[in-house]
């Protein structure tokens, strides 16, 4: 536990926040964008024009993003009194965000397929695909506020 950083508290929250709705857009639009690159023809203009807004996604805004929710997430648990240790829900909530890095991890290995034109998943998959963030920031923001164990 860091004692020094109980003054910042409510400012590591905000930024912890702000990156995590930062970080969740992305997840939620990039799998929306492969739906969409799943119907242009690979190499046209519009394949093009999405290669770029997919890589300029992940690599603009969902990197740092991920990158200073978990920063300001690490702060936070190092902040004296912000986490019961022996609390079941931290540790669900762990494996949740875990579970979002994961498939951020995913989307990029996906968009390097995409880039290389070797995409060989149907437009269903990343829909179905695009509900998994979703589910696990629903997770994630129950053991947050809820806290039920």
């Amino acid at each position: 536990m860091i004692a020094g950083l109980l003054p910042y508290l409510a400012w590591l929250k905000a930024l912890h926040v702000m990156a995590l709705i930062a970080w969740m857009a992305g997840l939620f639009y990039l799998p929306r964008l492969f739906v969409y690159h799943c119907q242009a023809v690979p190499g046209s203009g519009e394949s093009e024009r999405f290669k770029v807004m997919e890589r300029k996604l992940l690599r603009q805004i969902m990197n740092p993003a991920m990158i200073c929710t978990f920063l300001f997430g690490v702060l936070l648990a190092l902040t004296p009194g912000t986490v019961d240790w022996h609390a079941g829900w931290w540790y669900l909530k762990i494996a949740a965000v875990l579970g979002l890095a994961g498939f951020h991890g995913a989307c990029a290995a996906w968009r390097r397929a995409f880039a290389e034109d070797r995409n060989v998943r149907p437009e269903r998959f990343y829909r179905a695909a695009n509900e998994i963030p979703t589910l696990l920031m629903m997770v994630v923001v129950i053991m947050v506020i809820v806290r039920p164990f």
